[in-house]
């Protein structure tokens, strides 16, 4: 049974469901430190003049772990990255399919950054036809710091192999930990697919949020996303010295 943790995203990008959609259960770590300036709050549509970032805005936010991060009331927000969804996908093939669903976001009240968050994954979960079981951090009280952490969360859940990406993987992940739980490292290996977009005079835009695909590819962004980019999981060399 394969386990992937990651930090709620803002509507994630492509890499993020690929790994969502590569597990059997994803754990939305949503107990750990908000990272300002990161993908927590934030990601990038293409629209007219090109990729843009759309940002929701939170207050008091340094050093208070995710659940804890508010939305800022004090900053209209949600009509304009509305406006900013019509602007850049009206015209995209499979809108109309999930605009419902996505206006529902947009006009609904948010106080908390980490409900946001779960609500958009889940309906691109339901729109991309992914059955991944989705878990908060939060709600299964593993304890540990780090790599030993990630290992409580999987054993908790009965994981048998954890998918880590390739950054964490190479940067800041334990190996030997893992290699000594008895639970199987794997390591993400992805690129990302060519797919139909809108404004196809300004070329190809990678990495944006997964909205993108699912818009102007719909029934079919699934088997985009695993099946021009299904490169082989590769295990994880663990070299202990």
């Amino acid at each position: 049974m394969i386990v992937a943790i990651h930090q709620p995203h803002y509507l994630p990008w492509l890499r993020y469901i690929h790994k969502v959609a590569s597990c059997d259960v994803f754990v939305v770590l949503d107990d750990v430190q908000y990272t300002k300036n990161g993908w927590q709050n934030r990601n990038r549509i293409k629209g007219p003049n090109g990729p843009f970032l759309l940002t929701v805005p939170v207050r008091d936010a340094t050093f208070r772990p995710i659940t804890e991060v508010e939305v800022d009331p004090q900053i209209s927000w949600r009509q304009k990255h509305w406006k900013s969804m019509l602007l850049s996908y009206a015209k995209a093939p499979y809108f109309p399919r999930w605009r419902d669903a996505f206006e529902e976001i947009y006009t609904t009240e948010w106080t908390s950054l980490a409900s946001l968050n779960l609500r958009v994954l889940e309906a691109l979960i339901r729109a991309f036809g992914i059955q991944t079981r989705l878990v908060r951090s939060s709600e299964i009280g593993a304890a540990g710091q780090a790599t030993e952490r990630l290992i409580n969360l999987c054993r908790r859940l009965g994981a048998t192999q954890y998918l880590t990406g390739a950054f964490a993987a190479e940067n800041h992940m334990d190996a030997a930990a893992f290699e000594g739980s008895g639970i199987g490292l794997r390591v993400q290996a992805w690129e990302c697919p060519r797919y139909q977009q809108q404004f196809t005079g300004q070329g190809f835009s990678p990495e944006l949020s997964a909205v993108d695909l699912l818009f102007n590819e719909g029934p079919r962004s699934l088997a985009l996303l695993l099946g021009e980019a299904r490169l082989p999981v590769r295990a994880l060399a663990v070299s202990v010295h």
